[in-house]
C-alpha cells in the first residue's frame, strides 16, 4: 500500500466525521498534557498545531496568550477552526512544514500517527528545524506494530517505546517527559498510547 502524509481515505474519514469529532472533543486527561507542553513555554511563545482538527486544543492555547498557527490536511477540519473558534488555521500537509528556528512549540497530538514510518524520521527531522533552539515539541502516537487501516479505514502507523525514543534522539531531541495510557477515540476501540515532550537540543 502506498501512503502519503495525506492519506485519500483517512482524509475522507476526518471529512465526514468532522462535526462528530468536533462533538467528541472536551475537558478530559488530555487537557493535562496540554498544560504540560505550556508550561515549558514562555508567555507569548510562537505555537505550531500541527495536525490541529478541529481547533480545540489550539483554541486552548490562544485563550491562554500563546501564538498559535494551526495546520490541517482536511479542509472540513480547518472551516470548523476558522468558524467556530476563529483560528489562524490554514490546510497544509505534514510535509509543507520547511520553516527554520520559528516556533517555540510544536503540539503534534496524535496527528503523525497518520504519517508513513518510513516519513517520520524526515518529519522529526523537519520539526526540530522549525523550531528555536531548546524548542519543545509534544508528540502523542498509538503503541503498536507495523503500519494498518482501523474500522473507519484510517491509516495508522504504530511505534513501541524503544523505537520513538530512538528517532527522537535520532532528530535531536532530548524526551523530557513521556507518559503511557490507554483510551477510546473516534473509531471507539481502546487503544495504548505514549505521549512524549522533547526538547531541541
Amino acid at each position: 500500500m502506498v501512503i502519503s502524509d495525506a492519506d485519500p481515505e483517512t482524509l475522507d474519514v476526518y471529512t465526514k466525521s468532522a462535526n462528530q469529532y468536533q462533538n467528541f472533543l472536551g475537558p478530559g486527561p488530555e487537557l493535562n498534557f496540554l498544560e504540560k507542553f505550556t508550561k515549558k513555554l514562555k508567555s507569548e511563545a510562537r505555537i505550531l498545531d500541527l495536525g490541529c482538527g478541529t481547533g480545540y486544543y489550539a483554541d486552548k492555547m490562544r485563550d491562554s496568550g500563546f501564538s498559535v498557527e494551526c495546520w490541517d490536511a482536511t479542509p472540513e477540519m480547518v472551516k470548523i477552526a476558522k468558524n467556530t473558534y476563529g483560528l489562524n488555521a490554514q490546510v497544509a500537509r505534514f510535509s509543507d512544514l520547511s520553516d527554520e528556528g520559528i516556533y517555540d512549540g510544536i503540539w503534534a497530538n496524535f496527528s503523525l500517527l497518520h504519517a508513513p514510518r518510513n516519513h517520520m524520521p524526515s518529519l522529526l527531522s523537519a520539526i526540530h528545524k522549525a523550531l528555536k533552539p531548546q524548542g519543545i515539541v509534544h508528540i502523542a502516537l498509538k503503541l503498536g506494530k507495523g503500519e494498518s487501516r482501523d474500522r473507519l479505514g484510517r491509516f495508522y502507523a504504530y511505534y513501541n517505546e524503544r523505537e520513538i525514543l530512538q528517532l527522537l534522539a535520532n532528530a535531536g531531541f532530548e524526551v523530557i517527559q513521556k507518559s503511557k495510557g490507554r483510551s477510546k477515540g473516534l473509531a471507539g476501540t481502546l487503544d495504548p498510547w505514549i505521549i512524549l515532550l522533547g526538547s531541541a537540543i
